[in-house]
Order: structure tokens, then C-alpha cells, then sequence
């Protein structure tokens, strides 16, 4: 199992796929919401690792990496994945962030040449107005582990795809954050803010929303979008916030089309 270290930091992350050597760029990574682990990109990995080699860190605080204790800053976040990406040999990424994973992303975009294009799902460019708090629940109770999910994915998905939401709750109660991590993560959100800065992110940007989504409502995606200077919006009708899974397939077909180009 892969480990990259951030200071006294160690980070889990996972990789699948060859990739292209004929691409300019090495990797796809995947930058998680706030207190999820890297279960929440299951739906992603068949899709990109055959084009592209796919890098899947565990924030601090989720999954196999280390909590130490919080607050977070999204800053802190953006050094452990250039840590992650770093350890894993990747030159050049594009990257695929949901919330808090996409503030991640474009902090990361202002500071560093690591990313390529951004395709952000569910975030906005400051913390503020956003709701997060129902994502969160205990590992350690199934039942609240449920319930929130219908923040995350919307009613439809969890009415509609009993086995899928069986398999994502073994897989929360395995991964997802504890309380102190979680509050870690959800100050990291409530920090950031670069709304005056989006103009300096040269990336070609596609920003992503659940039309349902209630934690990040879809207008922060609009703002977000055009304040970019190479963004783009598409709203997924129908969807939750975390769009990726619960729209895999269009999210999947838009996110490739625009990697690839098309």
C-alpha cells in the first residue's frame, strides 16, 4: 500500500490504471469532500483508469491516513496532495475534486504547475453559504450513516439502488472521517475563500452541479464557473451533490469529453 508523507504526515493513496504514454499528461487524481473517504470515487475508477492512470488520495483524516489533530486549511490540504502526486511520480494531472476536494483543486492550480485542466463538482470558491453539516455521521452508527447519504447522493439514488447504498455503508463505516477529523475538514471549508483570485487560474475549468445539490447550492457553481476565465457549467439535472455517484455515467461521459478534449 502507497504512502507519501507531508512533513510527520502520512497520506494513503491508492492507484489504478497504465494510462497513455501518448498523453501529455500522467494522471487523473481524485480529491475527495470534506469527511469521505476514497470510496466516494468507485464510480469514476472503471471509466478513467483505462485512458488514464488514476491517483486516489485519502485526506488527512479519512481512510488509512493520519489524523493529527485539526483545524485544517485547505492550503495544508493542497501540500499533502502535491505530497501524494509527488511520491506517486506524477509530472502533470488533471484533477477531478467534489467540495471541499474541489477547493483543494484550485488552491492547488494557484500554487502549483502539477494541474492541468480542473473539473470541479459541487464547489464553490469561498466557504461561506455553503451547508455541509448533513454529510456528517458517526462510522460507528449505521443508521446515521444512512440517513446522511441522502444529503450526498439525493433520494432517488438511495430509493433506487438498495445494493449500491449496502456496499457504500460498509464502505463509510471503513473509511469515513471521526468527529475531531471531520470538524478538522469542515474548518478547511469555512476558510476558504479565493473569489478574488479566480481570475489568476489559467486551467480550463469545468464546473460541475447537481441540480438538487443542498450542501453547495448550484448557483455557487454558476459564480464559480464564470469568475473563471477558462470555466465552463453544466448542471446535471436530478443529482445530489456528490453528482458523481449519483449521475456516474453522464458525470463520467462529460469529465472524460473534456480531458480528452472534445
Amino acid at each position: 500500500m502507497p504512502y507519501a508523507s507531508n512533513g510527520d504526515v502520512e497520506l494513503y493513496y491508492e492507484v489504478d490504471g497504465e494510462g497513455d504514454d501518448d498523453r501529455d499528461v500522467d494522471a487523473v487524481v481524485c480529491c475527495g469532500e470534506v469527511g469521505y473517504g476514497p470510496w466516494q470515487w468507485g464510480w469514476q475508477h472503471a471509466a478513467v483508469a483505462g485512458p488514464y492512470r488514476v491517483v486516489v488520495p485519502a485526506t488527512r483524516g479519512t481512510g488509512d491516513s493520519d489524523a493529527p489533530p485539526g483545524p485544517y486549511t485547505v492550503g495544508q490540504l493542497a501540500a499533502d496532495l502535491d505530497a501524494v502526486l509527488a511520491d506517486a511520480g506524477v509530472r502533470s494531472a488533471h484533477a477531478v475534486g467534489v467540495g471541499l476536494g474541489g477547493m483543494v483543486a484550485l488552491h492547488a492550480a494557484l500554487h502549483s504547475s502539477r494541474l492541468r485542466k480542473l473539473a470541479l463538482v459541487g464547489t464553490a470558491a469561498y466557504g461561506g453559504g455553503l451547508n455541509p453539516d448533513p454529510l456528517w455521521a458517526d462510522p460507528g452508527d449505521p443508521e446515521a450513516l444512512g440517513s446522511s447519504l441522502r444529503a450526498a447522493v439525493g433520494d432517488d439514488f438511495v430509493d433506487r439502488q438498495p445494493d449500491a447504498v449496502s456496499r457504500v455503508l460498509e464502505w463509510r463505516a471503513a473509511e469515513d472521517a471521526g468527529r475531531d477529523a471531520w470538524e478538522a475538514q469542515r474548518a478547511a471549508v469555512r476558510g476558504f475563500d479565493v473569489a478574488d483570485r479566480l481570475y489568476e487560474v489559467s486551467n480550463e475549468a469545468l464546473v460541475l452541479h447537481g441540480g438538487a445539490d443542498t450542501v453547495c447550492p448550484p448557483t455557487k457553481g454558476e459564480e464559480l464557473a464564470e469568475a473563471l476565465p477558462r470555466g465552463s457549467f453544466v448542471r446535471v439535472d436530478g443529482a445530489g451533490h456528490l453528482a458523481n455517484v449519483a449521475a456516474s455515467r453522464e458525470v463520467n461521459d462529460r469529465v472524460l469529453g473534456f480531458f480528452d478534449g472534445a
